[in-house]
């Protein structure tokens, strides 16, 4: 596994045990390996959107819900896409 898929799944773990600060620093890194210099994001789209809402979750979980509604909207906002798997 590849260092920044580490990063994505250990703070999506963080996040649903409620290990925020931990959580949200996975979540900087991910969207620090995932974007260049430019601001063009290079990680899978949807790879940057669960950052996004990693940071609405824990922001939420802090009472601001002004960042929260921020993340929100950001994590929706970008190309995504859903596939059906490969596996039957």
């Amino acid at each position: 596994m590849y260092p920044a898929k580490f990063d994505f799944y250990a703070m999506d773990c963080y996040r649903l045990v409620g290990e925020d600060e931990l959580a949200r620093a996975l979540t900087e890194e991910v969207l620090r390996a995932g974007t260049d210099f430019d601001g063009t994001e290079r990680s899978p789209p949807m790879r940057n959107a669960e950052a996004r809402v990693t940071l609405e979750v824990t922001a939420a979980r802090e009472g601001d819900s002004e960042q929260a509604l921020v993340m929100g909207e950001r994590a929706l906002e970008g190309e995504r896409q859903s596939v059906p798997s490969r596996s039957s």
